[in-house]
């Protein structure tokens, strides 16, 4: 792997945990559960592309890490739709 995919892949992971923490905060001041739920979602986004980047997997082998993808989207998904849910 290059160098620069290397420090762009690190650069998201970290981009991922700030986002989490920015979420993190908004939910500790409003108890909102939709900003929990991206909190979670952006920490599951950057933790499987630390895993990606740290586990030095082939390519062929990496198929399980779109499992830490699909789970985010699938909490923002959830938790959008919950809360739409109880506007209504």
């Amino acid at each position: 792997m290059s160098t620069l995919y290397i420090f762009l892949s690190g650069s998201s992971v970290f981009g991922f945990f700030i986002c989490a923490l920015f979420f993190f905060s908004f939910w500790w001041r409003s108890h909102d559960d939709l900003f929990i739920a991206f909190a979670i979602a952006f920490a599951l986004l950057g933790t499987g592309q630390a895993v990606q980047i740290l586990a030095n997997i082939p390519d062929e082998d990496r198929s399980y890490i779109y499992l830490f993808r699909l789970t985010a989207f699938a909490i923002i998904l959830f938790a959008v739709g919950r809360k739409n849910l109880r506007a209504a």
